[in-house]
């Protein structure tokens, strides 16, 4: 608990140079010190921010988080996924950030190949920002045309784990076959297919909201429930599993597919991210913290 009090401390010391990227790692008298001064606050129920992304720069390597990088461009366990490959940052990839606006773009590359982008806020060695008890959210819009499958989810944040026992937390999952609905859902993954466990729920929006609109798009955990938020308001709650026993971290990506067809997926298609926030908060009394969004 220590270690991650002092993550915590220290990301929270770095918001101040969020756009210049935070490129000192702190020593172990600063450590301590920042351990001590949030102490209580992360005990108890009131939300400290430890990650505040506004886009207005784009600090995302390939795959490893070297000091001044925030984001990997694949998921840690090198587990891509969908009908769209993942590529690297750089001049020609998905990603794009213009007035405090990340673009991430699917399109078909010179092969008629699709490619498209992802963001992981961890990498491989376990390295990364997150938080076990707290609020995660993003304000996005989402890209029209069937064969999208933008998400905001989020995963245990620990060196490459393997499947078991592992928690999974979709906050949002849109499939653009459908401009009115989006899905949320808690996933217990496991080897043995007859211990893995999926909630999930599906909630209407009005047509097109998703598509001609930001949204915002939250999932507040606590050691009693899991709870999601469509721009504030709660749609959906579920016991926390037993298994969530380590902190987690934010990722955003386009993905294609989803198990729906690609044919008439639009050339390009562009989810546009204005942010991600990351609160962080203690366990609270036994009771549980009421679930908490940020003033």
């Amino acid at each position: 608990m220590n270690l991650f009090a002092a993550r915590i401390a220290y990301a929270a010391s770095c918001l101040a140079l969020v756009a210049a990227g935070c490129s000192q790692q702190p020593s172990a008298n600063e450590q301590g010190a920042q351990t001590s001064a949030i102490k209580e606050v992360v005990a108890g129920c009131e939300l400290t921010p430890i990650t505040l992304e506004e886009f207005d720069t784009l600090n995302a390597a390939a795959w490893k988080l070297d000091p001044g990088i925030r984001w990997t461009a694949h998921t840690p366990w090198n587990g891509d996924f969908g009908e769209a490959k993942f590529i690297d940052p750089g001049p020609d990839g998905p990603f794009a950030v213009a007035d405090g606006i990340l673009s991430i773009t699917a399109r078909k590359n010179e092969e008629g190949k699709w490619t498209s982008g992802l963001l992981a806020a961890a990498d491989a060695s376990g390295a990364g920002t997150g938080t076990q008890w707290g609020y995660f959210e993003a304000r996005m819009k989402m890209p029209l045309g069937p064969g999208t499958w933008p998400a905001f989810w989020v995963v245990p944040l620990e060196p490459v784990p393997g499947p078991d026992g592992n928690i999974e937390i979709d906050v949002i999952e849109h499939y653009g076959r459908s401009s009115d609905e989006y899905g949320m859902s808690i996933h217990a993954w496991y080897d043995d297919k007859e211990k893995y466990r999926l909630d999930s729920e599906f909630i209407n929006v009005p047509e097109m909201s998703l598509i001609d609109d930001y949204n915002t798009f939250g999932v507040d955990i606590s050691p009693q429930a899991i709870v999601f938020y469509m721009n504030r308001e709660e749609v959906w709650r579920q016991p926390t599993p037993v298994e969530l026993d380590t902190p987690m971290y934010p990722m955003v990506n386009l993905a294609l597919g989803g198990g729906w067809p690609i044919d008439e997926t639009p050339d390009p298609s562009v989810l546009l991210v204005d942010y991600v926030h990351v609160y962080a908060r203690g366990e609270g009394p036994p009771e549980g913290c009421p679930p908490g969004l940020p003033g």
